[in-house]
């Protein structure tokens, strides 16, 4: 069947993208993507502190929604969608670029974490997508695309990971229901799962290098992804082209996940 594809082939989609914290940000990389291909953008910083990072990669990238956002904040997540409501009236693309743990509960491993580290860790890295969802569903009116980023350790055992390997499954598994349940609208979901990144995030695990360099040795292709190959996977997604796809864990790896 015939479908009409825009040239480019994002004009005119609006996109929120959460998570941005600089230029090496995942998020960061998927903004830039969908905005090469035509896509007008919502951009949130998590406070003061990251704003000044975060507005000159919004400014470049012409967003005209540029908001606070700290998901642990009551009322934050509400403002952001209420302003996306009273200035596009839609919405078309959601990016959750956002994970945190109490560094003694990240760094003690699993047997070690607190209660409350593991309510945080859950609470902010997987909770908060289900919440922007349920805000952001309502606005797909024509459908839409969601997605979360996730990690390879969340299905294997990656030493130093600890406690994110249970919240990313946990994530994961949000993203297929999401995705059975949002289905009926036309709303697809996907967890994406880069492989490991110099991002800001990852700076906070242990031993983060040596899982660099074992990236890159093991990686099919001999080499480490970056942030725009995880964009425009995610924009390829978000287009036409793949309106029959939901409910996957997309690797962007180089292959890393294929090996034994």
């Amino acid at each position: 069947m015939a479908i009409e594809i825009p040239r480019p082939v994002l004009k005119g989609a609006k996109a929120l993208v959460v998570g941005v914290a600089n230029e090496h940000s995942i998020a960061y990389g998927c903004a830039k993507a969908f905005r090469e291909l035509g896509a007008d953008l919502a951009i949130t910083y998590l406070n003061e502190k990251a704003k000044r990072f975060v507005e000159p990669l919004a400014k470049g990238l012409e967003a005209p929604i540029f908001a606070p956002l700290d998901v642990s904040k009551p009322g934050e997540l509400e403002s952001v969608f209420d302003t996306i409501k009273s200035q596009w009236g839609r919405l078309d693309i959601l990016v959750h670029s956002i994970a945190f743990a109490p560094k003694e509960d990240l760094q003690g491993g699993l047997i070690n974490c607190s209660a409350a580290g593991f309510s945080t860790a859950m609470d902010v890295s997987c909770h908060s997508f289900v919440r922007m969802a349920r805000l952001a569903a309502p606005l797909m009116k024509n459908g839409g695309t969601m997605f979360a980023m996730t990690y390879h350790g969340a299905n294997k055992v990656v030493p130093t990971y600890n406690v994110m390997g249970p919240v990313k499954a946990a994530l994961e598994a949000s993203c297929r229901y999401l995705a059975y349940e949002l289905g009926p609208q036309r709303i697809r979901v996907h967890a994406i799962s880069p492989g490991p990144l110099k991002t800001r995030a990852a700076s906070g695990l242990k031993d983060f290098d040596l899982l660099l360099n074992e990236a890159a040795q093991r990686a099919p292709i001999g080499e480490l992804v970056d942030i725009m190959d995880v964009g425009f996977t995610c924009a390829f997604l978000a287009t036409p082209y793949a309106r029959r796809l939901s409910g996957e864990t997309l690797y962007v790896d180089g292959g890393v996940n294929i090996m034994a």
